[in-house]
């Protein structure tokens, strides 16, 4: 019996072209375009959020001030990535919420590191619009959902470092 209710259900989810990463991703691009849904701490963040709107959605967790502007949270989102958010306003002074940025403080080995980014954002957004070869042996990626860039990529600053960032553009 519970075979043929299995069956029955692989056979509905097929014929509705539904699988668990194909509903995932329509959910979440469809998200994308408002805003930005941390699991834990459990915050939707929407585009456009003032300094003052971000600071109340995180009074109950660690939101750390950087500077004017700028904002970084220890955060679990896309299903299971643990790094640090921050959270890019524009202008500065009085702006309002155009910008993530993801970003851990130990890249003991760089390579899993952004392996482990790249897997998560595709899990959850699939696969990116744009590949192009990039620097220290690394892709650069890029998504463009509606209004919204994902890019991921290394760059050599002051030797390579990882970038990976969502940005609202209007």
């Amino acid at each position: 019996m519970i075979e043929k209710l299995k069956l029955l259900l692989k056979s509905f989810l097929t014929f509705f072209q539904i699988t668990p990463k194909n509903y995932l991703n329509k959910k979440t691009q469809m998200k994308i375009n408002e805003g930005f849904k941390i699991d834990k701490p459990d915050i939707f963040i929407p585009w456009g959020t003032d300094e003052q709107t971000l600071k109340n959605l995180f009074k109950e967790y660690s939101l750390k001030r950087v500077t004017t502007g700028y904002y970084t949270a220890e955060c679990i989102s896309l299903g299971e990535l643990k790094c640090i958010i921050g959270f890019h306003f524009d202008p500065r002074l009085k702006g309002k919420l155009i910008e993530l940025e993801f970003f851990r403080i130990d890249y003991n080995d760089q390579r899993k590191s952004f392996n482990e980014f790249q897997h998560s954002f595709e899990k959850v957004f699939g696969q990116p619009t744009s590949i192009t070869k990039g620097n220290e042996g690394f892709n650069n990626y890029q998504w463009l959902l509606n209004e919204v860039q994902i890019i991921h990529h290394i760059y050599d600053r002051f030797g390579p470092e990882e970038h990976m960032r969502i940005r609202k553009n209007n």
